[in-house]
């Protein structure tokens, strides 16, 4: 295995940071990441989609374009107080 020396330096500065324990720690994690989700069925997430599918059919949704006009209406306010 090898890295490319812009994978590499990230690594080394998250290391001397002290964000990560070693490099080789980071990719033993990375790759116990990786194997947790390419085994994972999902099926965890059923029970939010049943949810989410059932407040569609209520009606119970909100326009994605309202939604981002009123965050970007609260942080403008939080940017001015």
């Amino acid at each position: 295995m090898q890295l490319t020396p812009a994978q590499e330096a990230w690594l080394e500065a998250q290391v001397a940071a002290g964000r990560l324990p070693s490099i080789d720690d980071a990719v033993r994690s990375a790759v116990a990441d990786l194997m947790t989700i390419a085994n994972d069925d999902l099926a965890w997430a059923k029970p939010y989609v049943d949810q989410a599918r059932a407040s569609v059919a209520r009606g119970d949704v909100t326009n994605g374009e309202l939604v981002l006009a009123r965050l970007r209406e609260r942080i403008a306010h939080l940017k001015s107080t």
